[in-house]
């Protein structure tokens, strides 16, 4: 059985409310270590720290309690000014919140938490005790007459400020139905020991995720261990709403009812004969009208699935902080745009990709402080992260003034792993070099480190922005710091796109790789190394022809193509006609997905249309050894040989 069983919602909420204000307090930690005199930022900490006490208390989690309560006396030090802040000490700050985080992760499957690891308690009780050794006043004797037993520890006094005078030990007793756990505290005082920061790498448990899919549901032995990690691995199923927005959708959603009984009427009406210009034009009035509703309702629905993807920036401060004191750098990660809405499925599709970029980032872009001095540089780094909407396109940036990337090196690297040639190396410009680092298995790293240098990551973060239908773009320079922007789509549930067709058959083509649509002139058609090719305003594109993609006969020439960009470079898609732009509802196909369709849609007059995948399409045409070897749709050296 669950530790939990029978408060399966309430530990639901408790995860996500407690998850948010952790992230804030790590947050909050970092910037308090660039400010340590802030003392309004310190009490913003103490309180939400104390929030997430509280919520452990209730559900009787009795280790993360015990952690909670040790932390967050020494917050109420620093609060006092009974102790300073120092790298060390922030160190061991973010030891303890990082085990609070790893105990969400236990209690999200069901289980009671284990105590704390001993280096950390060490730490903190250390830290305390030498806070206590610090400050000793005159009045030290006398109130050691009136201490409190040897059970409870001098962190367990009553807070100062408003909250003096609470008996937390009662209240505990109150909340949990059990007297509070607290530690002993030693008699001799220990220095504060160094914590591993390499070991403090946030692990983000999936927020939202339940103890149990039914109450009470949690096996024991290697099932109930299972069925914990698949209910880890699953997606956020909820989501946050405005009330506002749904409101909205009430309202929208009552407009068309009232609309619906009145075509309900003029239906009467009609089919009773009823068929003069004033009952016409009520039904052309109405059927306007509902159009116009069900846009707006469609609107609104779409906003509710619109989340901040500051949610999402919240949990990488305390990465970037981390990662730079373990490589002994000073960065500082820069939130912009935090307030940008994005879709609820990209938020946790970024997830992986940001922290790779950042990761990299604070790697491999920023310089030591050695070498930022000797390029006249501050010795503090910025790593911004940006996000704004540009017309119906959300971009993100990630941005460095660190060392930047050479395009030469990254050629000359590739051509030494291997993964290019020497004459395909000649003919790529700067930005086709640049983007080589996205190849699987692409490093500049002559050794791989527990952070970076196997060649995957970057590899990761291409795929995954093209799952969502985006781009990823590089811009760097030598010494002044790189630039990557990735644009994507405003949501996923809509896709516009371009309808082709093949003889009558209309295909759907994602209009976000569409550049424009020409007439093909086969006079103009040259054969370049045995594939057939045009000439537009200088540069020399394949001509694949759709038919020829999808394995149907080609029964006449095409007489249209269109100039499509795909991976890093452009081609021109030849098809029979066309039938128009459409906005795509996308369909997704569960169940059986053919190789080469994203999904389906309706169109107006109720004919079903197959959504294309380029992308895999284009794969399909590379060589066997070429997809294996060179990542598939990233290179199809066949296509554009």
């Amino acid at each position: 059985m669950s530790a939990f069983a029978g408060m399966e919602d309430l530990l639901q909420d408790f995860l996500q409310e407690a998850g948010d204000l952790l992230s804030d307090v790590d947050n909050k930690l970092v910037d308090l270590e660039r400010s340590p005199d802030d003392h309004r930022l310190l009490n913003e900490i103490f309180r939400g720290f104390h929030t997430i006490k509280g919520g452990a208390g209730f559900l009787n989690a009795t280790e993360l309690v015990k952690l909670c309560h040790l932390t967050e006396n020494l917050f109420d030090k620093l609060r006092n000014a009974e102790m300073a802040l120092t790298p060390a000490l922030m160190d061991t700050i973010m030891a303890a919140t990082q085990g609070v985080r790893n105990m969400f992760g236990e209690i999200a499957q069901g289980r009671q938490p284990d105590p704390a690891p001993a280096e950390v308690v060490t730490t903190l009780r250390a830290a305390l005790e030498g806070a206590a050794e610090q400050k000793k006043a005159p009045s030290a004797a006398p109130a050691a007459a009136t201490a409190p037993s040897t059970t409870t520890p001098p962190s367990s006094a009553p807070l100062a400020g408003p909250m003096r005078g609470l008996d937390w030990q009662a209240l505990h007793g109150a909340v949990t139905g059990r007297p509070a756990e607290l530690p002993v505290a030693k008699p001799a005082v220990e220095p504060v020991a160094k914590v591993d920061v390499a070991g403090l790498q946030p692990h983000f448990p999936p927020e939202g995720r339940r103890a149990s899919d039914k109450p009470g549901a949690v096996a024991s032995g290697t099932t109930s261990g299972r069925r914990a990690d698949e209910r880890a691995a699953a997606r956020e199923t909820t989501i946050r709403v405005d009330t506002a927005r749904l409101d909205q959708v009430l309202n929208l959603s009552g407009e068309i009812g009232l609309t619906k009984n009145r075509l309900t009427s003029l239906r009467v009406d009609i089919l009773a004969g009823r068929t003069d210009t004033d009952t016409l034009q009520a039904l052309d009035q109405a059927v306007s009208q509902l159009d116009l509703l069900v846009s707006d309702l469609q609107n609104s629905v779409m906003k509710t699935r619109m989340q901040p993807i500051g949610r999402l920036f919240q949990k990488y401060p305390r990465i970037a902080r981390d990662l730079a004191r373990q490589l002994g750098k000073d960065v500082e990660l820069a939130l912009v745009g935090e307030e940008t809405e994005v879709d609820k499925t990209m938020i946790e599709d970024l997830a992986d990709p940001l922290i790779h970029l950042i990761r990299n980032a604070v790697d491999h872009g920023v310089e030591s402080p050695q070498e930022r001095l000797a390029a006249g540089k501050q010795v503090k780094s910025v790593v911004r992260l940006e996000a704004r909407q540009e017309g119906d396109h959300i971009v993100l940036i990630i941005a460095d003034d660190g060392r930047g990337m050479s395009p030469e090196r990254i050629r000359a690297k590739a051509v030494e792993k291997g993964i290019i040639n020497e004459e395909e190396a000649n003919t790529l410009d700067d930005r086709q070099s640049l983007n080589l680092i996205f190849l699987p298995g692409f490093s500049t790293m002559s050794q791989a480190s527990a952070v970076s240098g196997r060649g995957v990551g970057m590899d990761v973060v291409k795929t995954n922005i093209q799952k969502l239908n985006g781009s990823i773009e590089i811009r760097s320079e030598p010494g002044k710091g790189s630039v990557f922007v990735i644009s994507l789509p405003l949501t996923l549930a809509i896709l516009p796109v371009l309808l082709v067709l093949l003889g009558d058959q209309p295909f759907a083509l994602p209009l976000s790789m569409v550049r424009e649509i020409l007439p093909i002139d086969h006079a103009r058609m040259q054969e370049v190394g045995g594939k057939e090719t045009l000439v537009v305003r200088g540069e020399i594109l394949p001509v694949i022809s759709l038919a020829r993609l999808l394995g149907w006969p080609q029964v006449r020439p095409p007489e249209y193509g269109v100039l499509m960009q795909a991976a890093e470079r452009s081609f021109i898609l030849a098809v029979d006609n066309f039938a128009g732009r459409d906005d795509a509802v996308i369909k997704a196909l569960d169940d059986f997905r053919p190789r080469g369709v994203a999904g389906v849609t309706t169109l107006s007059n109720g004919q079903i249309v197959l959504i294309l995948d380029m992308k895999e399409l284009l794969v399909d045409l590379a060589s066997p050894n070429d997809r294996e070897t060179r990542g598939g749709h990233a290179r199809a050296l066949e296509i554009f040989a």
